[in-house]
């Protein structure tokens, strides 16, 4: 079996946060949950300890097992100690028995892909030493002193940067932490120092490390730009025509326009809404207004442009849909729309519970538009969903 000890027991003093390092939040989420996202989807059974700050340690245990989920039975939670040598050799003596492989993994190298995890857990079976993911250098590395001075520039081809998790068998592991006389920066090196051997794995770039401010912000950036292609996004297009009715208030928008002509049709005729509506069904695949709300029923005789939108905005919702943005443009010689713009889009805004932008044209006298024998009106709605 495979055991994982996530070391999480840092402080965040160089993140300029007070809570622990793998506490501070990354999009709405602790460092430490984004981390074992990856460690508990791995293929295989493992265990999963995780260490943590001593004075977090109920939180930290909460989080992590609101992401194991099912998997909780297999998670430890175990405090660390004042060196991340001794949080490790703590994760070390929290195993299980039947651990034969052990992974130790920085919670701060949060977006480390399960491939990684992987990659090096087969290693470790195939080689039976220790193992180190890695990338070349890129950089030009420079050798200085204490003064600042450069003594040499050293040769990138002979130089990687290590990563987690760092993989070894435990029994070696085990044994490579009883003889340690000092302390290391990081486990590879503790178990070079007795004597055995480690080699390496490719690494990603998507392990670095959260250190700084700039760190923070990149994982933002991150998981911002994961988010959107988790997303599923749909554009609907709708569009009404109703010709004038003199005998009729006007009703557009959901609002009413004292001294306009009204508009003929089963309902009071609101195209605006009707379009909108249509836009919205349209982007969400649920048909169109003709088919949800026929004028053979009677419930809609003379009924308000908001019944629709309302009802409209409910299915929508129930399908899973979230409202982005609506646009709308009325096509006619009246009524003049710009005395009442802002008003019209706040109302509707409210309805839809999205922004809803609406703009007016004419047809510059062509058609029944430009004659003034009714009015048209085109939308367009965004909608999303997760994936």
């Amino acid at each position: 079996m495979i055991g994982v000890i996530v070391v999480a027991a840092g402080s965040g003093s160089r993140l300029g946060h007070p809570e622990p390092k793998a506490l501070v939040e990354v999009a709405g989420r602790s460092i430490l949950e984004h981390s074992l996202r990856a460690v508990f989807s791995m293929p295989s059974a493992v265990q999963v300890i995780v260490v943590a700050p001593r004075s977090h340690l109920d939180f930290a245990r909460e989080l992590a097992v609101a992401v194991a989920g099912a998997a909780a039975g297999h998670l430890t939670v175990v405090p660390g100690g004042p060196t991340r040598q001794q949080s490790v050799l703590a994760g070390l003596s929290a195993l299980d028995d039947d651990v034969r492989i052990v992974l130790v993994h920085d919670a701060a190298r949060a977006f480390t892909p399960v491939a990684q995890f992987e990659r090096v857990a087969s290693a470790v079976e195939m080689t039976r030493g220790g193992v180190i993911p890695a990338l070349p250098v890129t950089d030009t590395i420079k050798l200085t002193d204490a003064a600042g001075s450069v003594i040499r520039t050293l040769d990138r081809s002979e130089l990687a940067a290590v990563q987690t998790p760092q993989g070894f068998p435990r029994d070696r592991l085990m044994a490579a932490y009883a003889s340690a006389t000092q302390e290391y920066t990081d486990d590879a090196a503790l178990f070079s120092a007795a004597g055995l051997p480690v080699s390496m794995v490719a690494g990603d770039v998507l392990a670095f490390k959260i250190t700084t401010a700039w760190d923070l912000r990149r994982a933002e950036a991150l998981v911002a730009e994961a988010a959107q292609h988790l997303q599923e996004v749909r554009t609907g297009v709708g569009m009404d025509v109703h010709a004038f009715d003199a005998t009729r208030p006007l009703w557009l928008g959901g609002l009413l326009w004292p001294g306009e002509p009204g508009l003929a049709g089963h309902s009071d005729g609101d195209a605006l809404c009707h379009a909108i509506c249509d836009a919205l069904l349209s982007a969400a695949g649920l048909g169109d207004i003709g088919a949800r709300f026929g004028t053979t029923d009677d419930r809609f005789i003379g009924a308000h442009g908001d019944v629709f939108l309302l009802e409209t905005v409910a299915l929508v919702t129930a399908a899973g849909f979230r409202i982005g943005n609506v646009a709308a443009q009325v096509v006619a010689r009246h009524p003049k729309l710009s005395t009442r713009r802002i008003e019209i889009e706040a109302h509707l805004s409210a309805l839809v519970g999205a922004p809803v932008s609406v703009s007016a044209t004419t047809t510059d006298g062509l058609g029944f538009t430009g004659r003034g024998d009714g009015l048209a009106v085109m939308s367009t709605a965004l909608i999303s969903r997760d994936r």
